[in-house]
């Protein structure tokens, strides 16, 4: 006897298996019926879906998985899959993607549940991405072509025990495009309304497929290119940069050499330079606005070239190869260098206060800056200065990923076979230009030769080749593996054959950060970060067995064993059952238990230097004159090579339901829990909690009392708790002579709680700035003859304030797109995503470096997009 299969199912498996969906949108469903309910599994064949590594006939299976077709993307206007996949409802927090003046400026990360990217895998063809070399930690959402996507499944809980260990927040599986036949070509390109400069971008896309009696190819490239967004031009940013380090100075007491943070400005003249940065602020302050240099949005190029093959060696083998390279270039901007003996690098603090006899002190009276008024006896100074004749941070950074897999397929008696080899490539190279030299700055400054008082000058333009420095970063994430299973059959069961499978992976990763040797010694100004580096292999064991218990009831088992050469081994288990009461209800649940080890970066990563913001009364209070304001310290990053493995604790349950054939829908409950926490301790965390601190951990302060340094990191510390549900409904219908199509999805987010570094669990954070307790999308499109009508409504929660950031209310944007399909196998799209031209909530919410929740909202205004499709 044959399990049965539901119409949601035999809808879905038409969709995976021809491609073909008719006016559908997110969730796992098509809108092609089938209902000869005794076809046999034979004559439909069968697939195997994420989150299982079994074959089987049902789609909708024991665990919540979203089908998201090729349509579905195309229908959403976005024209990267980095955005696509960024946008979508389960990514709850938003994720990072491409910022001028980040370390990981050229990447996208995913962070389903908001629970961190590290915690989410991301597959390409069941096989796990490399890591982007540029983190480290998580993978590069920038490097995946659009033009290769036939589909997208996300797999809602976790997956630990049949993918591995960082699937505790879930899995995405990219499923690329294969077995095509013909030619298509994709060009197009879309305009954004804000900035009136830059964020425009082009795309394309080539596809080619041939198929003979025993052998497939498909071959495709795919380009996409974004402008770079500066932050004067967009309107709530412009002129809003006031930093201290202008050209001003602090005295410095001539017994202890400390600073007593009185901010005295140098004269007017010292800040009076037309067409610059610099401009006089209140008490005669020089500040400077690095607005006007610095972008807010790198540009990003993407260039990829895909192919995939088989050929069939006889009736029971197959061989494969896929292969894909990418290509990733970004130019960034940042403000010229601030620096001063206070942004002293603690691992080289080589920076001196100026001399009361140095031309550069202003208390010197044979100074040019020297301004009697102020009273002030000679006196070391310690100075706060832009170096805006040295030249805007520049950053250009290039990623290529060369990934490549061998295989084959077959069968051996009754059992199906699987093995082969894969090697993946994955090099960044970071090059900074126009950054400073600090000992020759020093120097410089000392003597006078640099100016402080006129760095524009011909005298000061003579000593910057000396300060000016290039400096590079080259970093590689390279993996290697081996991987084999083998399905079958184990016993016969009353209601069908208990079906197993078995299977080995082992996988090498060699991970590689080097910053230049300058940089390493911590000579370089306006830089940070220090280099990293390791291997480690990992072996894997597991197995799957599933079992029909009844004609109605399927009961999995999935367990899978990870030993770690430089960490240790762990076993992840996961049940999971599948119960169908009535032909149109599905019933699933799961429980697994997984574990994350520590990643390569934060256990290699040498100290670093990072210039961080806390809120210190003492320290505060003597730097700006305000105890509740936040102020800059200087901290150092270390490593942690004492980390342990987090391990999590997934549970989830839910339903799918078509009591019509116009409407059916799904909804389901997810729970996890982590202990162990891998965490972040901050400097505010190390501030606020001196006692609290990890062995290794905690901030430094001089005779009275004030932040001379913090000493921050990586430490396992307590839980993560985070439960929610996914709603999605879908409605299908006939109208005026054409389809529509109605799909809402709905991610809502119940609880989430962290134990805090004073040993308690926090209050729930749903809510809380950067974290909205709802993602929603309502999809619809209506088709018509030749034409379609898209439109879609975005949701994105509000979330309360706090302390520190203001309330934020709910963000809803409308998307609009229209589709004409010409005779000759053309297809013209032109569209509009937020129609109503929405800024993102400036100054509300978490902000972090931007005036928004940069990782959670866009600032492109109305985006106009136009795209040509031909298929021969």
């Amino acid at each position: 006897m044959k399990m049965k299969r539901n119409p949601i199912t035999n809808a879905v498996y038409k969709a995976l298996m021809t491609g073909f969906v008719a006016s559908s949108a997110l969730g796992t469903v098509a809108l092609a019926q089938d209902n000869d309910e005794d076809q046999g599994v034979e004559e439909q064949g069968k697939i195997t879906v994420t989150g299982s590594r079994i074959k089987r006939s049902d789609v909708e299976g024991a665990l919540p998985v979203t089908v998201i077709t090729r349509e579905q993307i195309e229908l959403s206007g976005e024209s990267t899959a980095a955005d696509f996949l960024r946008n979508m409802t389960f990514n709850s927090a938003g994720s990072l993607r491409p910022a001028s003046g980040s370390s990981a400026q050229a990447e996208a990360s995913l962070n389903l549940r908001g629970i961190g990217a590290s915690r989410t895998l991301v597959l390409i063809d069941g096989r796990r991405m490399a890591k982007a070399p540029g983190t480290g930690s998580t993978q590069d959402l920038n490097t995946i072509p659009m033009g290769a996507v036939e589909r997208i499944e996300v797999l809602s809980d976790g997956a630990s025990a049949v993918y591995g260990s960082d699937a505790i927040g879930g899995v995405v599986n990219i499923i690329t495009r294969d077995d095509y036949e013909g030619a298509e070509i994709m060009i197009g390109g879309e305009e954004v309304s804000i900035p009136e400069n830059g964020g425009d971008s082009e795309m394309g896309s080539i596809l080619f497929g041939a198929a003979g009696d025993r052998s497939n190819i498909t071959v495709g490239m795919s380009w996409n290119d974004r402008e770079i967004i500066f932050a004067r031009d967009l309107p709530w940013s412009a002129g809003t940069g006031a930093s201290l380090f202008g050209n001003n100075f602090s005295l410095v007491d001539p017994d202890t050499g400390e600073l007593t943070f009185s901010f005295l400005p140098v004269n007017e003249d010292a800040c009076n330079f037309e067409g610059t940065g610099f401009f006089t602020a209140g008490g005669g302050l020089c500040r400077y606005d690095f607005t006007t240099v610095s972008a807010d949005e790198a540009s990003i190029s993407n260039r990829s070239l895909f192919t995939r093959s088989s050929y069939e060696i006889n009736d029971d083998w197959e061989l494969y190869a896929d292969a894909s390279y990418a290509k990733t270039e970004s130019f960034g901007r940042y403000a010229p260098v601030p620096e001063g003996r206070y942004l002293n690098n603690p691992l080289n603090p080589i920076f001196e206060s100026i001399t009361p006899t140095s031309p550069n002190n202003p208390t010197n009276p044979n100074s040019p800056l020297y301004n009697p008024d102020l009273g002030l006896a000679p006196q070391p100074v310690d100075w706060w200065h832009r170096f805006d004749a040295v030249g805007p941070r520049d950053s250009t950074v290039g990623t290529s990923l060369t990934d490549v897999v061998l295989g084959t397929l077959g069968t051996i008696g009754n059992a199906e076979v699987e093995f082969g080899i894969r090697n993946t490539n994955n090099v960044r190279t970071d090059t900074g230009r126009n950054y400073l030299y600090k000992p020759a700055a020093l120097r410089l400054i000392e003597s006078g030769e640099y100016q402080l008082w006129d760095p524009f000058s011909p005298q000061s333009q003579a000593a910057l080749n000396e300060m000016r420095i290039t400096i590079f970063r080259e970093s590689k994430y390279d993996q290697s593996e081996i991987f084999g299973n083998v399905a079958f059959d184990i016993f016969d069961m009353a209601n069908g054959p208990a079906s197993m499978v078995i299977g080995a992976e082992y996988r090498e990763e060699k991970y590689l950060d080097q910053y230049d040797p300058l940089s390493e010694a911590g000579l370089i100004g306006g830089s940070a970060g220090n280099s990293a580096g390791g291997n480690r292999d990992v072996t894997s064991l597991f197995a799957e067995v599933l079992f029909p218990v009844l004609d109605n009831l399927e009961l999995n088992l999935a367990g899978r064993y990870d030993d770690y050469s430089d960490f240790g081994s762990e076993f992840s288990p996961k049940a999971s059952l599948r119960w169908q009461p009535l032909d149109t209800l599905t019933v699933r649940a799961s429980y697994g238990q997984g574990f994350r080890a520590p990643t390569l970066d934060i256990l290699t990563s040498k100290p670093a230097f990072s210039a961080d913001s806390v809120r210190d009364a003492a320290t505060c209070t003597v730097q700006i004159g305000d105890p509740d304001e936040p102020c800059q310290i200087n901290a150092l990053v270390v490593a942690n090579q004492n980390l342990t493995a987090e391990t999590s604790d997934q549970f989830a349950v839910g339903l799918a339901y078509e009591p019509v054939d116009w409407f059916n829908m799904s909804v389901d409950y997810y729970d996890i829990e982590i202990e162990d926490r891998i965490r972040s301790f901050s400097s505010q965390d190390l501030v606020n909690y001196p006692d609290r601190a990890p062995v290794g951990l905690g901030c430094e302060r001089d005779s009275q009392g004030l932040i001379t340094q913090c000493v921050r990191g990586f430490a396992n510390q307590g839980v993560y708790q985070v439960s929610g549900l996914d709603f999605n409904f879908r409605f299908n219908y006939d109208l005026l002579g054409g389809s529509i199509s109605h799909n809402l999805q709905v991610s809502h987010m119940l609880d989430q709680k962290v134990s805090l570094i004073d040993g308690t669990l926090s209050d729930d954070l749903v809510k809380t700035p950067g974290l909205p307790e709802q993602r929603a999308q309502l999809m619809t499109q209506y088709a018509y003859g030749d034409f379609s009508i898209g439109y879609n409504i975005n949701m994105i929660g509000d979330q309360n304030g706090d302390d520190d950031w203001a309330p934020v209310g709910t963000w809803v944007t409308h998307d609009v797109q229209l589709n004409y399909f010409a005779p000759w196998d053309g297809k013209f799209t032109i569209g509009v995503r937020n129609a109503g031209e929405k800024f993102p909530p400036i100054d509300q919410g978490f902000q972090d470096a931007r005036d928004y929740d940069f990782n959670l909202y866009n600032g492109y205004g109305r985006v106009t997009y136009a795209r040509y499709t031909q298929t021969f």
